[in-house]
């Protein structure tokens, strides 16, 4: 499962803005491994620079050097919304001259097709797959002169979920949908300010949290300081899984820091599925801090009983057949001496597919682990997602198509446990209603087609009877 991206923006004066974006697109490295991008103004133009890769072996001290100015966007993608190519890289630039804008976007448009197809007919031009693009030429499509009326315009025509910083030639600009489905948050740095999709990046840079930014509202950011407008809400769904697995455990989101959260399910897992065992383990690294609440509830001892290769996904060199072969190994490496002779309590965020629950199950077993009882700290996901993570169709969710027992028979596991969603309420310490946890229940926020291409916009035309439009 994959969430779809992270994003930052920064206004200070005097200060290497490029380079503050850069260490604080590490700091969101985890949301987004395809791509990373940086663009800046001067105050007269726009400049871009986005290539596909990690932050690290994207970003050069020659390329930072070129991203001159005062203010900045960044971004890091997963695609949740077209292809994995170089065009769709973020941010994306729209426009021309003073009616040019920068945008990074970390959400999911569910009209987006409708909406393309209205701007190709009035003669919008698109170069790329993604409906961020279609967010950035719907802003420009607006009549109003005012940069927050035409974001205005926009947020009443889009439908689905999107945490944005867009970046004109003066101002910063952060948005957030109505619904708050993705985090976004703002903070200081040096007579600046900075935004941020979860609070982690603001640490790395030395910049101060003030607070999230909310639900439908807009905050602009000029030479004279900040502007708040507010649009109307009408419920609040932000994505549990931002608690569950999506965000660091070091991010702070609506005043509960992710750490203590996720011990909170490991304890509630402990109290709703009690089993006698020798050992618990976390599944590096997302179930770590769980583990460590399931043991401090149950008394049973805590274990590292795998290793986690955390560089694997970080090179874009193809493993050979034999290395392909050994599958989850790549990723983790089971500790014998440990497992050995041992019933052990096994702690994961979720499983969806059920692809490699059983392989890692199968390496405990095979490192002599006597038993093997699964934990999960989310509950049964019987749902997809519409509103930025790539998770699967509901045909390949695993607990759609199976009841617990199945599920448990299939991984192999002794026995299974899910997180009731109560239970995760709980751990949550927040009121209930902000959530959406339509993945688990089926109750979206807005109707969605529930059978959506994330590669849709890839076969749409793109336009081209006049250049782009500028009102």
């Amino acid at each position: 499962m994959h969430e779809s991206c992270g994003i930052f923006g920064v206004y200070a004066p005097n200060e290497d803005v490029a380079r503050l974006t850069f260490f604080a697109l590490f700091a969101l490295q985890h949301r987004g491994q395809e791509s990373a991008g940086i663009a800046t103004t001067d105050g007269k133009k726009l400049r871009v620079y986005a290539k596909m890769g990690l932050v690290s072996q994207v970003f050069s001290e020659d390329a930072l050097s070129q991203l001159t100015g005062d203010i900045a966007i960044g971004h890091t993608r997963y695609s949740t919304r077209g292809s994995s190519r170089v065009t769709n890289t973020q941010p994306i630039v729209v426009g021309r001259g003073s009616h040019s804008l920068a945008i990074a976007h970390n959400g999911n448009i569910v009209n987006a097709e409708h909406l393309r197809e209205e701007l190709t007919d009035q003669g919008y031009t698109f170069r790329t797959s993604t409906d961020t693009e279609v967010i950035a030429n719907l802003i420009l499509s607006s009549h109003k002169k005012d940069w927050v009326d035409k974001i205005r315009y926009a947020m009443h025509r889009l439908q689905g979920a999107y945490s944005l910083t867009i970046l004109t030639t003066h101002n910063l600009f952060g948005v957030r949908d109505p619904f708050g489905v993705r985090p976004l948050c703002l903070g200081a740095i040096n007579g600046g300010y900075v935004i941020a999709s979860e609070s982690c990046a603001l640490d790395h840079i030395g910049a101060t949290f003030m607070r999230e930014i909310e639900p439908g509202e807009i905050v602009s950011i000029t030479e004279n300081g900040i502007d708040s407008y507010q649009e109307e809400t009408k419920r609040r769904a932000l994505c549990i899984f931002e608690y569950i697995y999506f965000a660091r455990p070091d991010s702070v989101i609506n005043g509960r820091l992710l750490y203590l959260a996720r011990q909170a399910m490991g304890a509630g897992l402990a109290q709703e599925h009690p089993v006698a065992a020798d050992l618990v383990m976390g599944v590096p690294d997302s179930a770590t801090a769980a583990g460590i609440g399931y043991s401090r509830q149950s008394d049973i001892p805590l274990c590292e009983g795998l290793l986690k290769n955390r560089y694997v996904g970080r090179t874009f060199i193809e493993p050979d057949q034999r290395i392909r072969d050994l599958g989850v190994k790549l990723k983790f490496n089971p500790l014998p001496y440990i497992l050995d002779g041992n019933r052990v309590v096994v702690i994961d965020d979720s499983i969806v597919r059920g692809t490699t629950t059983p392989k890692v199950v199968g390496l405990l077993r095979r490192a002599g682990a006597k038993e093997v009882h699964m934990r999960i700290c989310a509950p049964p996901i019987r749902y997809p997602c519409f509103f930025g993570v790539d998770m699967a169709t509901r045909w390949e969710l695993i607990a759609a198509q199976k009841t617990i027992p199945e599920v448990r028979d299939f991984i192999g596991a002794d026995s299974l446990g899910y997180l009731s969603i109560d239970g995760l309420i709980k751990a949550m310490a927040l009121p209930k209603d902000i959530f959406c946890m339509a993945c688990f229940t089926g109750d979206y926020p807005i109707p969605v087609q529930l059978e959506m291409d994330k590669l849709a916009l890839e076969t749409m035309p793109t336009g081209g009877r006049a250049p782009l439009k500028q009102r």
